[in-house]
């Protein structure tokens, strides 16, 4: 039974099937949590950004954006929010993503409910645990700084030291860094990169990713016409790599 008088933790589920959700939130609720569902990928990372949930239940197969997609969008901005996946895709190679991407937690459909209760409660201890601590080892991070090419990135501040000088790079600079420095040698599409450094919005194009693209060639580049950092692999998208 919880303590009324302890603020409700949060919990957002970004499951599509509702009946899943329903049940869940019914079960959530009844141990005191407070819970809201977001059907799809793009409105589970809406919901992130403006409700702050305390937890984060995460199916794979979403519509629109995937899951992963979903999970590696929020690691780019949030190592510490505890991330549980829940999905039906449960091999092997399955959990291994998504640990590689930072999940905390897998639990493969079908699930026992009472399993699912005991680790929602076990992150919560855990994030409890280590509030507070300036010490903890981050659950899944970048150094807070990167060093490439006599280019140097504090991550923590936004700012870097390029051949333009000082920069104060913007939130959505730095997360797009963050993403090729992740993918350091893997190609990655316009597509991707919108999925999981935008939340792949209406309002975002491959174009977008272009222009952005574009200014990082010229902070980062000795010659941003031929660069040789960020290149680009035509009919596939961008690389990011360096010696």
């Amino acid at each position: 039974m919880k303590d009324k008088n302890i603020e409700k933790k949060r919990i957002l589920l970004i499951e599509d099937e509702m009946h899943i959700a329903e049940g869940l939130k019914l079960n959530l609720s009844l141990q005191g949590f407070e819970v809201r569902i977001a059907p799809n990928g793009v409105s589970g990372l809406q919901n992130w950004k403006k409700w702050q949930p305390d937890l984060i239940v995460l199916d794979i197969m979403l519509p629109g954006i995937d899951g992963l997609s979903v999970l590696r969008n929020i690691r780019l901005e949030d190592d510490r929010i505890p991330i549980l996946i829940l999905s039906a895709k449960g091999a092997p190679e399955d959990k291994v993503k998504g640990l590689a991407y930072g999940v905390d937690d897998y639990l493969a459909k079908p699930f026992n409910l009472e399993e699912f209760l005991l680790r929602v409660d076990r992150l919560l201890k855990r994030v409890s645990w280590n509030h507070g601590d300036p010490n903890r080892a981050r659950l899944f991070a970048l150094p807070r700084t990167y060093t490439f090419g006599g280019n140097q990135i504090d991550f923590d501040t936004g700012i870097t030291l390029c051949k333009r000088g000082t920069i104060n790079l913007t939130e959505q600079e730095v997360k797009l860094l963050k993403l090729f420095i992740a993918n350091r040698g893997k190609p990655l599409s316009r597509n991707k990169l919108l999925e999981i450094g935008w939340g792949y919005t209406r309002k975002t194009t491959t174009r977008t990713v272009d222009n952005f693209v574009v200014r990082l060639r010229k902070y980062f580049e000795d010659n941003p016409q031929k660069p040789r950092y960020f290149k680009s692999l035509r009919s596939v998208g961008y690389v990011f790599d360096h010696d």
